[in-house]
């Protein structure tokens, strides 16, 4: 690998890890602070509001510029949105700032892998990214709950600065501010990504030109017969994924009566599960059999909802570590046909804007209707099973989409799983 991936994932772990360290120390603090439930649970759908309402635009704005600019102007936006929460803002709004600085790192981490490596070398390179990202999950959920617990925001508290007030007075606040530093170092690290020598593309005068072929490649995924029902398990996952992230947090105080600080240790142990379950789905699935993974996405649906029974840490630990290990083998196939079909109906680059936005759509949607639920007066155990039920009955639509597909149309399908055989006749992704 040349030096310039590297510093690549070395800045894209620290990011990765700021982000999700904050996400813990945002949950704090809104509930030091008094607010409701439902605000809480809107950190969520806050931070994916931007991937969504400028998805046509930010692929185009990373082709623009070297990609290692792009990734430092958007460390320097999540940076603003740390800084207002600290003086003040509304943390809902300032964490949907931090999402806008995700929204236009994500085009540029992946679109300068394509830049800088050779085509052979791609698929070991987005291993080492997401195997880094995974780790970088698991240990800022873990670092963003240390940092708000008593033992390590009582000591960040009583540092001082001479003739500076800081006005930090919480332990959200100093781990928020610890945070800033970490994006800080990602920032360096941007800085040192090497220029590939790539043409830049200027972004067209009228930006919404840009929309009209966004959508006209949203909608032909969707038509295609096995893009379709790659595109709505993976976009599923995602949803589900990304927010229980939160109902974790508020599932752990409810039945375990605990803290944040000891809550972040279950959410890191799903990502773990998630971590192994990808893992065993690389070495044993193909591509052409992908679609058999859909009853697991039922079965994370009831796995949610049975939540609610476990009150007890031994059995909650192995519990959410199964429920992580179906989600990464129910996302690996799924994911890597939706790559194949996007891929050959309208190149990588604007398949993964479109499967960006509607991942992060439904990121956005569930979490809106968990935190309507949790508005509406639910408790934790009520919007928990509310959202479980909806989770394994739209993948229980999918599955029942797929298998009309095959009913009604099974020349076409059969001719688009002939080609992922032919593409990969030995398995791998």
């Amino acid at each position: 690998m040349k030096r310039g991936f590297y510093t690549i994932m070395a800045a894209q772990f620290f990011s990765s890890l700021a982000d999700n360290a904050l996400f813990v120390a945002a949950v704090e603090l809104l509930k030091t602070e008094g607010a409701a439930e439902w605000q809480r649970a809107a950190l969520v759908p806050m931070f994916a509001l931007f991937y969504v309402v400028l998805a046509p635009f930010v692929g185009a704005f990373a082709d623009a510029q070297p990609k290692g600019r792009v990734m430092f102007i958007s460390n320097a936006i999540k940076i603003v949105g740390c800084l207002m929460m600290l003086f003040g803002t509304h943390p809902l709004l300032s964490y949907a700032i931090v999402g806008l600085g995700a929204a236009a790192y994500s085009p540029a981490k992946y679109g300068i892998l394509t830049e800088l490596l050779p085509p052979s070398q791609l698929v070991k390179a987005n291993g080492w990214i997401e195997g880094l990202t995974i780790a970088s999950i698991i240990l800022g959920i873990l670092l963003g709950g240390q940092l708000v617990g008593h033992a390590i925001a009582s000591r960040l508290l009583t540092l001082d600065f001479p003739v500076i007030d800081t006005g930090i007075d919480s332990g959200p606040e100093a781990a928020i501010f610890v945070l800033i530093f970490v994006y800080v170092i990602a920032a360096w690290f941007n800085l040192r990504i090497p220029h590939t020598g790539v043409e830049m593309r200027p972004m067209p005068r009228n930006s919404l030109e840009l929309v009209p072929d966004f959508w006209h490649c949203n909608a032909r995924l969707w038509r295609d017969k096995l893009g379709q029902i790659s595109l709505a398990t993976t976009t599923l996952f995602w949803g589900v994924s990304g927010n229980l992230r939160y109902i974790i947090l508020a599932w752990s105080a409810a039945a375990l009566g605990y803290s944040t600080t000891q809550a972040s240790t279950l959410s890191g142990v799903v990502a773990l599960g998630t971590a192994v379950g990808a893992v065993v789905a690389s070495m044993r699935m193909r591509l052409d059999s992908a679609t058999s993974v859909m009853p697991l996405g039922i079965a994370m649906g009831v796995l949610v909802i049975l939540m609610n029974y476990i009150d007890n840490v031994w059995v909650a630990a192995p519990f959410l570590i199964l429920l992580g290990g179906l989600g990464g083998f129910l996302v690996v196939p799924m994911n890597a046909l939706l790559q194949h079909r996007g891929h050959n109906l309208m190149g990588a680059g604007r398949s993964i804007a479109v499967q960006n936005f509607n991942e992060q759509a439904c990121i956005l949607g569930l979490g809106a209707f968990y935190s309507l639920s949790a508005g509406l007066g639910l408790s934790a155990f009520g919007a928990i099973t509310v959202f479980g039920i909806v989770v394994a009955g739209i993948m229980w639509l999918i599955q029942r989409w797929h298998a009309s597909n095959l009913r009604h149309h099974k020349e076409e399908v059969d001719k688009l799983l002939m080609i992922a055989r032919h593409d990969n006749p030995d398995g791998g992704h």
